[in-house]
């Protein structure tokens, strides 16, 4: 479990770092050029977009990455990156990849079963 929650936290970040570009860009994009009366308009809450844009696929490429030696940690971060994703992007034809392999990732971490190491997490 920790090997799958590893390679799909990976990719859900590589993934999601696309879908970051294009979102930040996109914000950037509206902010110089201005808007463009039903075509480009600028979302309600740039700095939301932006932001999310650069932590969700940082956590989850962060989450994928520490999946094997710490999957509880892991788990949580993978979650709250597809929580991020979902939240400030939609569940939609460019985001529904990253989402749900974050998502699945993050389910798979927390079930790893037995804990990391005989000693507490902290």
């Amino acid at each position: 479990m920790r090997n799958a929650a590893m390679i799909l936290g990976v990719v859900a970040g590589l993934i999601g770092m696309i879908v970051g570009f294009f979102g930040y860009g996109y914000v950037e994009a509206i902010k110089h050029f201005g808007d463009i009366e039903g075509v480009a308009e600028q979302v309600d809450n740039p700095g939301l977009i932006q932001s999310i844009s650069i932590i969700a696929p940082l956590l989850a490429i962060a989450g994928g990455a520490m999946a094997h030696a710490r999957a509880l940690v892991a788990g949580v971060l993978l979650l709250i990156s597809a929580a991020g994703m979902y939240y400030a992007f939609g569940f939609g034809v460019f985001t529904m990849f990253p989402i749900a392999f974050a998502g699945v990732a993050g389910f798979l971490g927390l079930a790893a079963g037995k804990p990391d190491q005989p000693k507490a997490h902290f």
